[in-house]
């Protein structure tokens, strides 16, 4: 009898795939020739970093309904890398359902918008890169223009929070971060408990953050930088189980749900070599 065994990633197509041809070998009488070994293919890795194409619909939907926090702005979704090793140039993606599968583009900077197809959505489709799972993470990256260099918005970055959640993006672990990620796959209403949990990355290596809303200016504490690397005695053992793994300089947290800071507030970044 062949090895049946289907991967729980894969998508619904190639599970298909593979119970066709195992109900095939088992319909052969039980002496007879020995079959060939059957190899199946597919355009994405076996081990693939996937996400679902219904969720980051529902995270899309999410944005356009709670655009009020960050009226100006647009959504993009962002590939991160996980590993040292992971290669983040010339990423290949697609959506793969059972019956529809095409490309997603993705940008120089690791970014792409996500195209909308009801056919993909009602089929579950996967989002899938060429790269094998916690090689990379994933997030969103909401931007209002026009603001100064080394700066974010607060209320475009509560937004992300919430979409990301939505949509399902950060990669689970098994232990910084049994705290985090425990807490992470719930639903975006966690971006407004107290003192979430929610990573952020910025471009480059952080010496501070800073919060600046007219006159009132407050430097956050370095337990909120760092994936909170600070207060982890185990940090070098539960490192690995965080998405920041490679990118823990860029990380901080933001007091999402105190909201004596506007969603106007900057979010100004003083970077370890300096400049914007």
């Amino acid at each position: 009898m062949p090895n049946c065994l289907v991967r729980a990633a894969w998508p619904a197509a190639w599970v298909l795939a593979c119970l066709a041809v195992c109900t095939e070998a088992n319909a052969q009488p039980a002496q007879g020739p020995t079959l060939a070994p059957v190899t199946i293919s597919a355009k994405a890795n076996r081990d693939p970093v996937e996400k679902s194409y219904r969720k980051m619909i529902r995270g899309m939907d999410l944005f356009e309904r709670e655009k009020s926090m960050a009226p100006n702005a647009s959504l993009r979704f962002k590939l991160l890398p996980r590993r040292r090793e992971t290669d983040m140039n010339a990423i290949d993606m697609e959506v793969i359902g059972s019956t529809i599968d095409f490309p997603v583009t993705i940008a120089p900077d690791h970014t792409f918008t996500m195209p909308r197809n009801q056919k993909a959505y009602d089929e579950n489709a996967q989002v899938i890169p060429n790269r094998k799972a916690q090689s990379m993470t994933w997030r969103t990256e909401i931007r209002t223009p026009g603001l100064p260099p080394g700066t974010r918005r607060l209320g475009d970055l509560r937004l992300e929070c919430r979409v990301g959640m939505e949509s399902g993006l950060v990669s689970r672990g098994t232990s910084i971060i049994s705290t985090i990620t425990g807490a992470l796959f719930d639903t975006p209403a966690y971006c407004d408990q107290k003192a979430p949990l929610y990573l952020f990355f910025a471009e480059r290596p952080l010496f501070s953050v800073t919060l600046v809303a007219g006159e009132r200016r407050e430097i956050l504490p370095v337990a909120m930088l760092y994936a909170a690397a600070s207060d982890d005695p185990k940090l070098d053992r539960d490192l690995p189980d965080c998405d920041c793994e490679v990118l823990v300089d860029r990380t901080y947290f933001l007091p999402l749900d105190d909201r004596s800071w506007p969603n106007d507030t900057l979010v100004e970044f003083d970077y370890m070599e300096g400049g914007p």
